[in-house]
């Protein structure tokens, strides 16, 4: 948390570079958790929550085709409908 801890903090300060840098590094870390349980069909909704979370970091970075992918793969198991609609809404954006 503590990078996302810095990149708020370089957000209110206007520093547009470190926020970029941050929100990658962020999402990198993101994006390899739910590498980790992207097959542990059982861990729902963790799973889920994982790529939801991987795939809006993605599209702050504008990674939109990855984005598309963990939210793909997010469906692909079985989530709550909340967190379902929440990744289809996601699609839309």
């Amino acid at each position: 948390m503590k990078l996302v801890d810095r990149a708020i903090l370089a957000r209110q300060r206007g520093d547009i570079d470190q926020v970029t840098a941050l929100t990658r590094a962020v999402f990198a870390k993101e994006r390899a958790a739910a590498d980790l349980v992207a097959n542990e069909w059982d861990f729902e909704p963790t799973r889920s929550v994982l790529h939801r979370s991987a795939a809006v970091l993605a599209i702050e970075c504008a990674q939109l085709r990855e984005a598309e992918r963990l939210i793909g793969r997010a469906l692909a198991g079985n989530p709550p409908a909340d967190i379902a609609d929440e990744l289809r809404d996601l699609l839309i954006e």
